[in-house]
């Protein structure tokens, strides 16, 4: 007499059909795979408990989601603001902790679009999110469309890119702030007529370009008699700085204000000093660390434009969580405040 014969196993197909979705995306649930929504994932995971498809204790661990990789993409050099940036990161695993995510910072030569675009790409299967300082250029587009196709959502910090399907942008209004900047240095300067000059990190990103068309067209428009002399790029590197800040000098001894529309604003500060023309000339720039402190405190710069680390960090987690769970991307996450910081207003130190 034969045996009666063991009931079929359910297959993959019959559980996508009772979850209504592709076996590719049953496939990605049950190997916690990155790239499906928390929804859908409740979906697949039902429909395999109902058909009994893999052992209870199997299913139990494929409910029990993993830690969220993140990767934050940052530029390397001596821009003091973005390697404070990075620590913060690196050493925020209590703070993130109730995310379940785990976070990791890598560093990259700074200007580089073909090297920024083969990081993003490789990043693709060890990160389920991806945070960077982008560059405008078409491969770092087609680099962030890809991943976008592949499941990996990016967020921007600090400089966005246009047209790219990335998820978010993380920073402050570049074009406003430049705006702000060139009323500063002109209501510190009065009525008399005066040269002033930038010194950009690089125009490859759109947020050095949108605050240099900013700082340009305030004068234009109120302040005539406020003549910008120039633009030098020191690509956030303080040496670089300290020789553009010292050929300004030389080239034009009635110089009036700097504004540094991006990092190393230590360079700046050396060539001033240097030259006896800290107390004379109208420095700004950007980042609160501990040299633009300093800086504020023995009156070298006049003003720093910043935005809180903290707050930066934890939106982008924010976001990506928003992502994982199904929500757009900036459900409850406040856009970024910039702060004005003056000697006489400087927070407390880990404030």
């Amino acid at each position: 007499m034969d045996e009666p014969a063991a009931p079929s196993l359910s297959r993959i197909v019959d559980v996508a059909r009772r979850a209504g979705v592709s076996t590719a995306t049953v496939d990605r649930v049950l190997n916690r795979r990155p790239g499906v929504r928390a929804m859908t994932q409740q979906r697949v995971l039902a429909a395999a408990s109902e058909l009994d498809y893999m052992p209870a204790e199997n299913l139990v661990a494929a409910m029990r989601p993993k830690p969220m990789r993140l990767l934050f993409l940052l530029p390397s050099g001596t821009n003091r603001f973005l390697s404070t940036l990075g620590q913060l990161i690196a050493h925020s695993d209590g703070r993130l902790a109730p995310f379940n995510v785990h976070c990791q910072v890598d560093t990259i030569k700074s200007f580089n679009p073909d090297l920024l675009a083969r990081q993003l790409w490789r990043s693709r299967d060890k990160a389920d999110g991806v945070a960077f300082m982008a560059l405008e250029h078409p491969v770092v587009r087609e680099a962030v469309d890809r991943l976008a196709e592949h499941g990996v959502p990016t967020v921007t910090l600090i400089s966005d890119i246009l047209n790219a399907r990335r998820a978010a942008y993380i920073g402050l209004d570049n074009r406003s702030i430049g705006r702000t900047v060139g009323y500063l240095i002109a209501r510190f300067l009065g009525e008399r007529t005066a040269k002033v000059a930038m010194i950009a990190g690089s125009r490859s990103y759109r947020a050095h370009e949108e605050r240099e068309m900013g700082f340009l067209h305030v004068f234009e428009e109120l302040f005539p008699s406020i003549k910008v002399v120039g633009l030098r790029e020191g690509l956030d590197d303080a040496d670089r700085n300290y020789r553009q800040t010292r050929m300004l000098l030389n080239q034009h001894p009635d110089l009036a204000g700097i504004y540094n529309i991006g990092g190393a604003a230590d360079g700046v500060a050396r060539a001033l000093k240097e030259t006896n023309r800290e107390r004379d000339v109208v420095f700004i720039g950007h980042g609160l660390t501990s040299d633009t402190r300093g800086f504020l405190l023995d009156g070298t710069m006049d003003a720093v434009i910043t935005q809180n680390q903290l707050n930066t960090m934890m939106s982008c987690v924010g976001i990506f969580d928003n992502l994982r769970a199904g929500r757009s991307a900036m459900h409850g996450i406040e856009a970024p405040r910039s702060e004005i910081i003056f000697r006489e207003n400087i927070p407390a130190l880990g404030s």
